[in-house]
């Protein structure tokens, strides 16, 4: 398997954690999406959406993030990334897409790119912006964690397509400087991954292309 991504794009990460936690191996091939290298035409050959990140298997293209981890689970079954019962994975999916639907589209480099480039916002206003949004969705994903059944991590004991989730985007929080105060189950969650190798070995500054 192929993965084109970027270390820092959320997205890719999600991707990266369901690879290492299946001990799937995979060649890296790093797409530098702030130097615009999505945007080139040797890449639009590769995905058709200009996005990362981009999974090659068996000669075919997957994009989209959640499209790709599900595609793993179904293929590669253990350790699964969603529940048996249909209400768990209903449940799972639900957290994912808070932050995989809600809080990443309106925060991810081409929006606050054209915030700062074409609206002509500054770098305070810019990061308002995505701190405001960001703590608005980690709000309403504590609200949902609460409402649910006592876990170790997003839902249940093992590590799901909703902890793929979280974790790329608290990484992400804090470099913007996001607060996490008042949010003790999603941060619990969060501390509870990242005593895992999957999520080390995941996490951006541990890609070849980390600058």
């Amino acid at each position: 398997m192929k993965l084109y991504n970027y270390f820092r794009s959320s997205a890719s990460f999600r991707v990266r954690i369901a690879l290492h936690l299946k001990g799937l191996p995979y060649e890296y091939i790093a797409v530098h999406i702030g130097k615009g290298e999505h945007k080139e035409a040797a890449y639009s050959s590769v995905a058709a959406d200009n996005l990362v990140p981009n999974l090659v298997v068996e000669g075919e293209h997957l994009s989209q993030s959640m499209a790709i981890i599900e595609y793993l689970d179904e293929t590669h079954p253990e350790p699964a990334l969603l529940p048996k019962d249909a209400l768990g994975r209903a449940r799972v999916r639900a957290l994912a897409q808070s932050i995989a639907c809600e809080i990443h589209p309106i925060n991810n480099l081409r929006v606050l790119k054209y915030l700062s480039v074409d609206l002509g916002l500054n770098e305070d206003q810019k990061n308002a912006w995505y701190r405001h949004w960001v703590r608005d969705g980690l709000e309403a994903f504590e609200r949902q964690l609460a409402q649910g059944p006592q876990s170790t991590y997003c839902f249940g004991n093992t590590p799901t397509l909703a902890d793929c989730c979280l974790v790329p985007q608290i990484f992400n929080g804090k470099r913007f400087e996001v607060s996490f105060d008042g949010l003790p189950l999603t941060m619990a969650a969060f501390d509870a991954c990242m005593k895992l190798d999957a999520f080390q070995k995941a996490q951006p500054s541990a890609c070849p292309d980390a600058a």
